[in-house]
């Protein structure tokens, strides 16, 4: 008798817990971020090594750019889980974006920290799209000084084709764009258009010639033809 209640209060207790963290999950999805925090946290009190949760309160941080957060946050789940490729790709993001809040001399000293998580995402998931977009855009973006490299830029990029060939065609002209060859970009645009036809596509290549190019003539014909 005294085992039967010990395993009805026990499912009790876990059917509760299990209640709460689907509650802030649902909350979560409805973009009610402060609520869904304040319920993840009370779960986590609980069930400390929970990854789903942490993942949860991490991307709660990102949200609202509290990089210290998400940077705890995302450290904990590597730590839990080394081998997940998502994880050293969040915790490489977070800390890339912190370095862009604070002076340069602080985000110097991050640089490597933040390469050495992408690269790290990379290597434990040769298909992880998101980590390749990653790298493209800090090794164009960062100086030559300090790391910066077309080159390996470009090498990512070609990753990108072989796994997506829309993505692979948007990375070489976001490349592109970033040092001015709008030519070479527009091509590369039109063919990521032409394979994806999204609105992600559509919005490059028309950001392009309405913003970069100064063509409104052909931002203007690509905006009827797409919205036909």
């Amino acid at each position: 008798m005294k085992k039967l209640m010990f395993l009805l209060v026990l499912t009790i207790q876990f059917g509760s817990a299990q209640s709460l963290f689907e509650k802030a999950e649902k909350l979560f999805d409805q973009k009610k971020y402060a609520d869904a925090e304040k319920l993840f946290e009370s779960y986590l009190e609980s069930n400390p090594n929970h990854k789903q949760t942490i993942e949860y309160l991490g991307d709660i941080a990102g949200i609202n750019k509290e990089w210290d957060n998400a940077i705890k946050y995302y450290k904990k789940l590597k730590e839990l889980d080394s081998k997940s490729a998502n994880y050293w790709y969040k915790y490489g993001g977070a800390m890339g974006m912190k370095a862009k809040d604070v002076n340069k001399f602080k985000a110097l000293g991050m640089i490597s920290d933040i390469e050495a998580a992408f690269l790290k995402a990379a290597k434990l998931d040769s298909k992880h799209i998101d980590t390749r977009w990653a790298l493209v855009m800090f090794y164009i973006e960062l100086p030559a000084i300090v790391g910066g490299s077309e080159a390996k830029a470009q090498k990512y990029a070609t990753e990108l084709m072989n796994l997506s060939i829309v993505d692979g065609f948007l990375a070489k002209g976001y490349i592109d764009v970033y040092f001015k060859r709008y030519i070479k970009a527009e091509i590369n645009y039109i063919k990521a258009h032409e394979v994806g036809n999204s609105k992600t596509t559509y919005e490059k290549l028309y950001d392009l010639y309405l913003n970069k190019m100064k063509d409104k003539a052909k931002a203007n014909k690509l905006k009827k033809e797409f919205e036909k």
